[in-house]
């Protein structure tokens, strides 16, 4: 199916301005990109809020991070190299989508990954939500320190950073990130009231056959049981 740039145009804008207006950004933080082709992507530029861009302020890259088109002086971000990275390791993925959302990031500058089986809805969208070592932004740091990941997750944790979701399309990135916040600031607000009650092994594999049930697309912890969560103190997928 061919894809309509000007309605990818207009996907971008609106969720450019619906992680700003849910504090998952600030001022001109954060960026995102969509996949036109095998070697064309739309992103975001630099230094320009994510909330009141134009379309006059994307830029056309291909998927060496060359520039193939751009208005006046905009240029995409530095950090777009973790997108392609995404890109060059799951086929699959036709957006990314990279902001800081506070609760999701506090669990990354404590060093902390989202591995708390607590609400079915996280452990059939989500699972596991790895946390990724620390990169330096706009070098290839970030880029090497995800891809280990990048093959048995759709969302991760940027060390010291943020978050990154990525899906077969923008909406789906974009929910991913929501719900990854969602899921963080129930995690934050339920360790204040005593910590949460934790799924036991039999009901979480109740959720991953609804998960099977309902087709769902992308990658999933729960496709990788037995195996240890790299960097996470407990893994609930281990058997």
């Amino acid at each position: 199916m061919a894809i309509n740039e000007k309605e990818v145009i207009e996907q971008i804008l609106d969720v450019g301005k619906r992680i700003y207006n849910r504090n998952m950004i600030a001022a001109n933080d954060g960026n995102i990109s969509v996949k036109l082709s095998e070697h064309e992507f739309i992103c975001t530029p630099t230094g320009v809020s994510k909330g009141f861009m134009t379309p006059e302020h994307l830029c056309k890259i291909d998927d060496k991070g060359n520039v193939l088109e751009a208005h006046g002086s905009f240029r995409p971000s530095s950090e777009f190299k973790m997108h392609l990275r995404v890109y060059a390791n799951r086929p699959d993925v036709g957006a990314v989508v990279h902001a800081h959302p506070n609760f999701a990031t506090s669990f990354a500058i404590a060093s902390k990954p989202l591995n708390v089986p607590m609400m079915p809805e996280a452990v059939i969208a989500l699972g596991c939500v790895p946390l990724t070592p620390y990169g330096t932004p706009s070098t290839n740091e970030i880029p090497d320190a995800i891809e280990p990941y990048l093959q048995d997750f759709d969302a991760v944790l940027l060390e010291n950073h943020g978050a990154l979701t990525y899906s077969t399309d923008l909406l789906s990135a974009y929910l991913k990130m929501e719900s990854l916040e969602f899921y963080a600031e129930l995690l934050f607000k339920s360790n204040q009231n005593g910590g949460p009650t934790v799924f036991t092994k039999e009901q979480i594999a109740k959720l991953v056959e609804i998960r099977k049930q309902f087709g769902a697309k992308g990658k999933h912890p729960a496709d990788r049981i037995g195996e240890n969560c790299y960097k996470c103190d407990r893994c609930f997928w281990k058997e």
